[in-house]
This record gives C-alpha cells, structure tokens and sequence, in this order.
C-alpha cells in the first residue's frame, strides 16, 4: 500500500523550517557562545554555506528518486545495501537525536516555573517523553493533518521572530562584538560542526518526497525559501541577541533570547520569546519525528529491515509501526544522553550523510543509467560535490575523539546487522555497480536498478502507459557494427521482421524500396525512419536499430545511425500516424541523438524511448 502525496509547497517548507528553528536558535547558541564568544555569528554563517553542496545534491537526488527514505534511498542505490544499511540507520539515529534535542528543550524552557523542590532534569525529560508520545499520536493518524498542524505553528513561530528582529534591532551595544574571536579561529571550525545539526531538518525533508504532491517543484522551491529565510533568522537573532546581552548575561543563560527579550522589552518580550521557543521545540519534534520514521520503512522496502517496519496502516494511510517505533528510540535518547554529547553525535551523523549524498551524485551521474532523470541538477558538478565531501571529513574530525569513537562504534554495529540479517535478503543493485560494469564485460551486466528508477520515474511524473509504450517494449532493437549500403540493410531488416509479421521477406524488402524511390526517409541528419503498409489486419511491428559505422542510404548523403522501422497493415493506419508523431518528438527531444549513441547496451536504447517526455495518450 502506498502513502498519500498530501503535502504541498506550504507544508514542506514549514516541515524544512519547523525542523531547523528549535534549539538550533533557543539553546545551541549559549552552549557555543561559552566556546568560541561572538564569533558563534560566523560559524552559523559557515555552516549555511557548507550545506549547499549537499542542498544541490538532495534536490538532484530527490527530484530524480522522490521515495519515502531520502538518504537513506539515495545512497543504498548508488553505493549499495552495505553502505545503504549504515546510511539509513545514520539517517534515522541523526534525526532522532535531533527531535530528541528539541523535546529536551520543551522541558528546559519549562524549568523557571517549576519549583526548586522538584529534581528539575527529571521533570525535564519527563516532559520531552510525553511530548513524543503527544507527536506520535498525531502523525500516526494523518500526514495531512500533522502538516497543516505544522504550518500553522511555523507561521506563527516565524511573526514572532520577525518582530524580535524589528524591535530588538535598536538595542544593540556595539561593544558586545568586541574580540569577535577571542579563542582563535581553530574553535570557530570546531563549533561550525556542532551547529550543523541546526540544518540537518532542511535536508531530511527529502525523507518524505514520496508523500509530496508534485515533487519536482515543490521540494526545490520550498527547500531553497526555507534555507534562505531560515538561515538570514539565524544570523540576524543571533546577532541582535549578542549586542544586546553582555558577556555574562549570555553565558550564564541556557535560553539566552529569553533575556534579551525581557532586557528590552519586558515582561512582554519574555512571554512572546517564550512562546516562540514552545513553538519552535514543537514543529521540530513533530517534523523530526515525521521523517525519521521513513527511513526504518524505507530499508524495510528494501529487506534490511524486518518488513512490519514497512507495513503502512490501512485506516490512516501512514507508517505507524515505524512511528512507534521511532518514538521509542526518541525516549531512550531523551532518558539517558545528555544535550552536548546529543548535539555531536547528531551533527557527526550528519555530516557523513551529507558526505555519501555528494558522493551518490557523483555515482549516479558517471553510471549513465538512462532512467536515472533528475528535474533539478546541481551546479559545477562535480567540483561542489568534492569540495563538499572534503569539508565535511575535516568538519567530522574538528568534532573530537569522543564523537569519532562513537561512531566508529555505531558503524561496526551496523556492519553486524548486514552481515546477520541484510545480506541474507540479497544484494541490490546499486550505481556502483553500473560503474563497474563499464569497465568490464557486457555479459555480466544486469538492468535491475534501471527499471527500478524507471518505475519511480513514472511515478513521480504520472505516467500512464500506452500502446506506444508496449509496441516498444516488445520491438526488437539491433545494434549492428558492420557498415552497410542500403540495399543489403533492407534485406537484411526484411528478414527479421518477417516472421512476427508473418509475410516473406521479399515482399517486405520490394515494399521498403518502393517506399524508399518514392521519397528519402531521411528525416534529419543521422535519422532515417522507414514506414510501409503491408497487407493482412491488425498488425503493427517496429524495429529499432543503431548502426554504429552507419548505413549508406543515398550516395551523397551522408551514412545513418539511427533507423526506426514501421510496418502495419492498413487497419492501424491511426496509430501508425500517432506512432509517427510519438517518435517525430523523441528524436527532438535534446542531445537525444548523443544519448542514443552512446548507449551502453540493448536495454538502454529502449529505455531512452521509454524515459521520453513525448505526450502519451
């Protein structure tokens, strides 16, 4: 059963906001503001530029493959079910420390009105774990409803910030800046891998391009308004908060905004800062707890999960054991991690996700999977990829020992796991794989991922087969070396399209001929496509060859390479004409000739047919 696509433009850019604006904004800062002073602007502002390779590698990526998983998917069918199983997990434990962090934050906002009697960190996590339960609930019953619930709160939550800006913009000393970098420049780059986890919502949005409607506009579009206007959020509060509170005042505050609000604005300021915190710690955990449970269904579709993971409930159209279970691991986190060790490892996870997507571009691009139809691609590939891949490995080693053994630990786990349970459900077939087949030989080459990509193509697109498309999965294609004059080419083509139209080869090669004298079939440069009428009912054949070395139809012109031959009898004379037509606007269709050309194999060619942008119908 598969999910609804009920998430619009205004839904994923608030689910991409929602999950970015928490205590990325409200605690994040004052726990690196003690490390690197003023100077937490510019890691911010660092960060934001780092994460454009990865925001241009989703896209192309989503865009290309937009299934239930983001990452996770992404990567499993460029490098394989190995790394693909420590992806997704990488991917699920990221987010879930994340929304984790945000729960945390429900509770430490809490904290100035409960009693000083109460074990505060207690009642802290004890909020956050009901909170999840509250989320649960919710996005077990409807996407939709969780989505719009999420719009609703991320409007609301971006008024009040804005007015923050406005208002607090007169208030600033500018004295507080002063040094910017008091600790050197070393622990800016440290603290600019911590603060990572404050964008890593804007790219898991992809986890759920499967339930968007019209992904190939709606995720662009939306990504880029949420990384623009979050991201000048960031930048801007943070500075105006740094200008307004003195060193002290900051570093002795876990919700620094909360302060600075009250400082200038009064009681007021405090109440509308502390309602922009409620808000902001509750689209987080809602929206990270709605993607982290794609990617345990996800690799439940792919067998490197036990299947209930995947199952998708029948009343409500939604992933619930996932979610559960999802909720679950959010718990645990909450019950037993402690914020700053929550926040590294979570950052970490993310950025060797950002790596192995930069790569999976690189991968699937230099596959040449003709099914592989990105609508968005990214720019100054592969340059950005590189650049991107290398900040991301000396980002992962500024965050310490301590992170790296983590995760080491967590990737020998995950190892465990393929080893004892994914590899037994088999091998899938991965980017990787076409790269190899490249360089080696042709019979071992297999064209699962292809027709893989081929399926969700369709999908993405809302493509209904036709007659077309079944004629042409049934033609014969030929992939001829030799070079022919046109008179051995037709006899040769007659005698293979003479049995499945039942009729001597003979009549089949005069009729070629006669079509030929009559006038050129030559279409355009390099495009021949012989059409005849033959005798008998309902019959219709096509036949579609490459000749590399060319067939030489006239003496002074030059040789062809691309033929499409069409027989059929007189009562198909319609769909022989819209026949004509579908292939007058595939042959159009741009550098179709250079991706005809160089086709690796059979099954590409019929592919590049198949993957056309022709009107069906």
């Amino acid at each position: 059963m598969k999910m609804k696509k009920e998430l619009g433009f205004l839904e994923v850019f608030s689910i991409a906001s929602g999950a970015m604006i928490s205590s990325g904004l409200f605690l994040l800062p004052a726990i690196l503001y003690a490390k690197v002073g003023p100077g937490v602007i510019l890691s911010y502002i660092l960060a934001s530029l780092l994460v454009i390779p990865t925001i241009f590698s989703s896209l192309e990526l989503s865009t290309a493959m937009p299934k239930a998983g983001g990452a996770y998917f992404f990567i499993q069918k460029s490098l394989g079910s190995f790394i693909g199983t420590f992806a997704g997990f990488a991917s699920w434990l990221s987010l879930c420390l994340k929304s984790a962090f945000a729960l945390v934050g429900i509770g430490i906002f809490l904290s100035p009105f409960i009693s000083e009697t109460i074990n505060l960190m207690l009642l802290v996590k004890l909020i956050a774990i009901i909170a999840t339960v509250f989320f649960t609930i919710i996005n077990i019953v409807s996407v939709k409803n969780s989505g719009r619930f999420q719009v609703i709160l991320v409007i609301l939550l971006l008024c009040i910030l804005i007015i923050y800006a406005l208002v607090g913009v007169d208030k600033i000393n500018v004295h507080r800046f002063t040094p910017f970098i008091p600790f050197g420049i070393g622990r800016v780059f440290t603290v600019t891998g911590m603060v990572f986890v404050s964008f890593a919502g804007l790219t898991k949005i992809v986890s759920m391009a499967e339930e968007v409607k019209e992904p190939e506009k709606n995720l662009p579009k939306a990504m880029f308004a949420s990384f623009f206007v979050v991201t000048s959020l960031y930048v801007l509060l943070i500075f105006i908060t740094i200008g307004i509170l003195t060193e002290a005042e900051f570093a002795n505050s876990a919700i620094p905004f909360l302060v600075a609000a009250k400082k200038y604005a009064g009681n007021i300021g405090y109440i509308a800062i502390s309602l922009a915190a409620m808000l902001a710690f509750i689209t987080t955990g809602n929206a990270g707890l709605m993607a982290a449970s794609r990617s345990p269904l996800a690799m439940a579709e792919d067998n490197l999960l036990p299947s209930f993971f995947g199952e998708i409930s029948p009343k409500y159209r939604t992933p619930g054991k996932s979610i559960v279970v999802t909720a679950m691991i959010m718990i645990f986190l909450i019950a037993f991690l402690n914020i700053e060790n929550l926040v590294k490892v979570a950052s970490t996870m993310q950025l060797i996700l950002f790596i192995l997507s930069n790569a999976s571009v690189i991968l699937m691009r230099e596959s040449k999977i003709v099914s592989y139809k990105p609508t968005f691609k990214t720019f100054f590939y592969p340059y950005l990829q590189i650049f991107g891949i290398i900040v991301y490995f000396f980002l992962i080693i500024e965050m310490g020992d301590l992170t790296l053994f983590m995760t080491l630990i967590f990737f020998g786990m995950s190892t465990i796991w393929y080893f004892m349970y994914s590899k037994k459900s088999g091998e899938k077939e991965s980017a990787l794989i076409h790269i190899v087949e490249r360089l080696t030989s042709k019979k071992i080459r297999s064209s699962k991922l292809t027709n893989e990509l081929m399926e969700i193509w369709k999908e993405r697109n809302g493509i209904t087969e036709d007659r077309f498309d079944e004629i042409i999965k049934k033609a014969d294609i030929l992939d001829l070396d030799e070079k022919m004059d046109i008179d051995d080419f037709f006899e040769f083509i007659s005698k293979k399209m003479s049995i499945n139209l039942g009729m001597e080869s003979v009549k089949l090669y005069d009729l070629l001929i006669e079509r030929e004298n009559e006038s050129s079939t030559i279409l355009k440069k390099g495009f021949a496509l012989p059409h005849i009428i033959i005798n008998g009912d309902n019959k219709f054949e096509m036949l579609l060859i490459r000749a590399k070395n060319g067939i030489n139809f006239k003496k002074e012109r030059e040789n062809v390479k691309i033929i499409f031959v069409i027989a059929g009898s007189a009562d198909e004379r319609n769909f022989h004409l819209k026949a004509l037509m579908s292939i007058a606007q595939i042959v159009s269709e741009e550098k179709f000739e250079e991706r005809w050309l160089n086709a690796k194999d059979i099954t590409e060619l019929k592919n590049i047919i198949l993957l056309s942008n022709r009107k069906r119908g």
